[in-house]
Parts: C-alpha cells; sequence; structure tokens
C-alpha cells in the first residue's frame, strides 16, 4: 500500500473512548519508589464517548492533549531512574513535532528509529503523530544488510540511531540517497544529549490537530513467507478501539486503568511493546520499561514501582519465576499478568498461578489485527479447567471464522484456517499492494494459524501455516534463514524448523542436504552466517541428511521435521500467539 489509499480503508468509528481520569497519588517526576496498592482493585470507569464525539479524538496527539491537561502531573513514563510526566511528554514531543517540520518533512514522511528502548523513542513517537509523520522502529539486533533493507524499503528520510549502532549506519548510508539525515540520539554525558541537541530552541506549544482515527502513525516491520521484512503499517485507531470496545461491553479480561503501572517486557520496536505501551498511554496508566529484558532487573522494578500489571512471553515468565530471591512477595502487587508470544506448557501456567498471585490472561494477536482478537480469561486460568489448550473466546469489537481452502466457513470442531474481522487492523503492507490482498479479503485477515472452535466458541490452534518460529517473543522465518544457509557453498538444499525449547519457548534447527563431495560442520555454518543474520536467528542445531520430505507436489513439509526431531514436549496449555 501507499497512503494514498488510506481514506478508502478507515473503519466506521465515530469516536474514542472517554474514560474519567483520576487524580494520581504519584506526584512529581521522582523515579523511586512508590506507594503500593492493594492487589486487584478495580477502578470505575465512564462509557466511551458516543456517536457525537469528533474524529479528531481518537488520536495520538488529541489524546496526549487531553492527558496534559487533565492529569499533566501524573507519570507517564519511567525508565532506569528517570520519570516523565504526561505534561512534560506532550511539551516534549510537541518540540519534536516542530523539529521534524522544521527538517522539512512533509506529512507521511517515514521517520527511523534505530535503538533500545527508552523515554525519548515515545517521546519521537508522539512527535511524529504530532507532525504527521510515520515512524518505523527498526530492531536493534539486525544485521546491515536488515537494517539497509528496512530503510531502504520504507524510504525513511531522517533517522534517529543510538551511538553504538552508527557504524552500521555509516556503512551503509551511501546507497540510500533518500537517507537526508541522521541524528545521534545520544552524547558523552546523557542518553539522548544529541536528541536533545537537535530540538533545542524550539517552541514547545501545541501543534494544531490534523490527524484522524485512520491516517498511518506507525511502520513496524515483519518477515513473512518471502524471507523479506514488510512493513505492517498502523493507523491511530489500533490504539484506540480495543479499549473502547471492551469497556463498552463491560469485558475486562486484557484492561488498562488510569491508576495502573505496567511492565510491559517486550520491546517497543516490537509491534507487541509498542502496542502495550499505546494502549496504556491511553488509558492515562504508566508504563515502567527496561531497555532490555533482563529477569532480575524486571524482579527489581516490580517491587520498586509497585507494578500492578505485566505483559511477557511465556519464555520471560519463566526466567522471572526462576530468578535467584524471587518469592510471591516480589508480585504482591500485581493485578494481572497477560502472556503471548509462544506457546506455554501446562507446568509453567500452574506455576504461575501459584507465584504471581492474581489474574491471569492470555492474548492472541498478530501484526496486522493490531490487538487482541481472542482472551483466554482469567476465570478459565483454573487448575482444573477444561480450556488451558485453548487461546479463549473473541474479544469485544471483534468477528472469528474458521475457513477451508476455497474460504467457505466451517462450522465447530472442523479444522480450517484462522480468519478474523477486527477494527483496530492494519492498512496493509507498505507498497505490497499483492500481498495484502493475499491476507485482508472483503474484511477478513486471514491469520497465519490452523485451528477450530469448539461449540462454546472457544479457539484452538493447531499449527502455523507460515512455519514461523518464535524465541523468546522475537519471530523468526524460516525462509529468511534458509536463504542465508543456502549461500554457503557445500549446502545443497536446507529446512529450518522450530523446536519446543525449555527455556526460550522454541529454538532454531536446520535440516542440511549437502552437494555431492562437499562437507560442512555445525560449527562451521553457524560462523558463515554471522553478519549474514541477526543473533537470535541462527540454528543452534544442524542435522545433515540425504533429503528433505516434501509432498507429491515437491513443497516442503516442515512439519514432518518438527515432529520426527523435536524432544517429546509437555503437552501444551495455550497455543502461539502470531504477535510480529
Amino acid at each position: 500500500m501507499d497512503d494514498r489509499t488510506d481514506h478508502a480503508t478507515r473503519t466506521a468509528s465515530t469516536g474514542p473512548d472517554a474514560a474519567r481520569q483520576t487524580t494520581s497519588a504519584w506526584p512529581g517526576t521522582s523515579a523511586g519508589e512508590h506507594p503500593r496498592p492493594a492487589a486487584n482493585t478495580r477502578v470505575e470507569h465512564a462509557a466511551p464517548a458516543g456517536p457525537g464525539a469528533p474524529d479528531e479524538e481518537w488520536t495520538l496527539p488529541a489524546r496526549a492533549a487531553w492527558h496534559a491537561r487533565t492529569r499533566p502531573d501524573h507519570v507517564a513514563v519511567v525508565c532506569e531512574d528517570r520519570a516523565l510526566t504526561y505534561a512534560r511528554l506532550h511539551r516534549e514531543s510537541n518540540r519534536t513535532a516542530r523539529a521534524l517540520l522544521a527538517a522539512g518533512l512533509r506529512p507521511g514522511a517515514r521517520v527511523g528509529y534505530l535503538g533500545r528502548e527508552s523515554e525519548y523513542y515515545y517521546d519521537l513517537a508522539l512527535g511524529c503523530a504530532k507532525a504527521g509523520t510515520v515512524l518505523v522502529p527498526v530492531n536493534w539486533r539486525l544485521t546491515a544488510p536488515e537494517v539497509d533493507h528496512v530503510l531502504r524499503d520504507s524510504g525513511a528520510e531522517l533517522l534517529f540511531a543510538e551511538g553504538e549502532y552508527l557504524d552500521k549506519v555509516a556503512a551503509l548510508r551511501g546507497d540510500l540517497p533518500g537517507l537526508r539525515h541522521v541524528v545521534r540520539m545520544d552524547g558523552p554525558g546523557h542518553l539522548a544529549e544529541g536528541f536533545l541537541a537537535w530540538k533545542a530552541g524550539l517552541p514547545d506549544t501545541d501543534l494544531p490537530i490534523t490527524a484522524r482515527p485512520g491516517d498511518p502513525v506507525a511502520q513496524l516491520y515483519t518477515s513473512g513467507t518471502t524471507g523479506l521484512p514488510k512493513g505492517v503499517v498502523l493507523p491511530h485507531r489500533t490504539f484506540f478501539t480495543f479499549i473502547a470496545d471492551t469497556r463498552r461491553e463491560g469485558v475486562d479480561w486484557i484492561d488498562w486503568r488510569p491508576d495502573d503501572r505496567g511492565l510491559c517486557c517486550f520491546p517497543g520496536l516490537h509491534t507487541a511493546g509498542f502496542g502495550w505501551f499505546m494502549h496504556s498511554f491511553n488509558a492515562g496508566a504508566t508504563t515502567v520499561m527496561m531497555r532490555s529484558f533482563v529477569p532480575d532487573e524486571a524482579a527489581r522494578l516490580i517491587e520498586r514501582h509497585a507494578i500492578t500489571t505485566m505483559w511477557a512471553a511465556p519464555a520471560m515468565l519463566r526466567m522471572l519465576l526462576t530468578e535467584r530471591g524471587v518469592t510471591r512477595e516480589t508480585f504482591r502487587t500485581l493485578r494481572k499478568v497477560v502472556y503471548s508470544g509462544s506457546p506455554i506448557d501446562r507446568e509453567l501456567l500452574l506455576t504461575c498461578i501459584d507465584m504471581l498471585g492474581c489474574d491471569l490472561a492470555q492474548g492472541y494477536s498478530s501484526a496486522e489485527a493490531g490487538s487482541f482478537v481472542t482472551c483466554l480469561a482469567p476465570s478459565d486460568h483454573t487448575p482444573d479447567s477444561t480450556v488451558l489448550g485453548s487461546a479463549g473466546r473473541i474479544c469485544p469489537g471483534n468477528e472469528i471464522k474458521i475457513m477451508d481452502e476455497d474460504g467457505s466457513p466451517l462450522p465447530p470442531g472442523e479444522i480450517g484456517r484462522v480468519a478474523v474481522r477486527s477494527p483496530g487492523r492494519f492498512l496493509g503492507y507498505w507498497r505490497r499492494p499483492e500481498e495484502t490482498t493475499a491476507v485482508l479479503k472483503d474484511g477478513w485477515l486471514h491469520m497465519g494459524d490452523t485451528g477450530y472452535l469448539d461449540r462454546d466458541g472457544y479457539l484452538y490452534l493447531l499449527d502455523r501455516i507460515n512455519d514461523t518460529i518464535i524465541v523468546a517473543g522475537q519471530n523468526i522465518y524460516p525462509v529468511e534463514v534458509e536463504n542465508a544457509v543456502r549461500d554457503h557453498p557445500a549446502v545443497a538444499e536446507v529446512a529450518v524448523f522450530g523446536v519446543p525449547d525449555p527455556r526460550w519457548g522454541e529454538a532454531v534447527r536446520a535440516a542440511v542436504v549437502l552437494h555431492p563431495g562437499r562437507r560442512a560442520t555445525p560449527r562451521e555454518l553457524m560462523k558463515f552466517l554471522q553478519g549474514r543474520l541477526a543473533g537470535f536467528k541462527i540454528p543452534t542445531g544442524y542435522l545433515f541428511v540425504d533429503r528433505l520430505p516434501r509432498n507429491p507436489t515437491g513443497k516442503l513439509l516442515r512439519r514432518v521435521l518438527r515432529d520426527q526431531h523435536a524432544p517429546a514436549p509437555a503437552a501444551p496449555a495455550a497455543p502461539v500467539s502470531t504477535g510480529g
């Protein structure tokens, strides 16, 4: 897609959620200790605004201005020992927006960010939203060729990068004529010294709000069957519809409250982390973030900041629960933990129920869906529950069906492809109309999973159509890895697949067919892939085989390899979320 088709893809959403915001007991901007509220305390919310609400209110600039007026001293973001109030975040992102416009960027221009998580990343995100530009996060784990693809494909005109990644950028910049300027985020004395200097001296007053709910605001890259990352373009409404629909129906399976202090263990460069922050931001809550996930730091932050909500992959929960010194007391302020991103086994789930002592909810989504489409509710998380192996029921505002190969709906109990209709869905893949059309048909988003619905409406997922491997919440796409392995002169054919791993959720394996008379060892292949792929994508195990399993039409059967070579896992208690 390109942004010229945006207005034709808007939904009929008519207004924002207008939840009343409460005054915080957390004054100032200190990131120190905070009072511990009683766990599972409920907060009343007003109903979402009705059809008469102005359309622009379902946008990030309007919500930032609203919070700055109604809860200016409430802390929006905490990172390390720094805290930013809603008023300060609003003013700083106003200044960022003015700097973007002063740099000559026009509405729809792409702005890249290459760095780790910090409050300044979200300052930039909101600044882009206010200037009408589109933020393009670049995963800092990517290699130089992978970074080159994202910047080239997006057409980013301006890039903000932290110092440790500037060598990658320097090697690429000469071949990226569209990249007009690179701003170093940090400096010798401060995490955002260069960023703050870049926008210094510009006013921090409000800009006119011109954004509409269907306008693009972020472009996050996820891979597909071609192995090349695709830009998933998300509009403003993506971060409003789920909250509005669930509040309208009085459903709080997954919710954000104004007095919450949330910890998201996924990075903000990932659709999961970015989406969690924006939902929390829209509710007026506080987000506590880590530069990257470290289990002992997560435990410390939960206690120090009296965290009430958390979102994590099962592998992260396992590491957190086995961290030295962690007890039930560590988690006593939690009211809800949401998990997704990879399978979770029953043993781990029962440990979570015992140790965390709060509501648990499982969310199923994808980057393209924008937000959660099904949820296994807290009430389903009991040791004797018969639905722990499901992905739960459809969330308010969404629709779901199981289709056969012709696209016809299937009755309960029959296996087919999962399709959903979600009001927060993406606008399309950036400049890839054919691939957009392949997954988005008549308003129905075709997910990458097969499964079935039972008679009570619970979704059970059986396999991923696109064979995505998920390691600690990070998506890895076999075709991309296979293309890199196949470049080795000794390799004739290769098939990459995932196997269960007790620590990371899944591990990457490669089945390799060598050319006659050629030799290669696992160590040689791993060394060959260094620099060609991000480290987390490199297979950790290699199988040398005479031939790969294929069906009569020649299609590679990765599922056969998984079944033949995976260790016998414990029965899964929940399926895979396809968040990109």
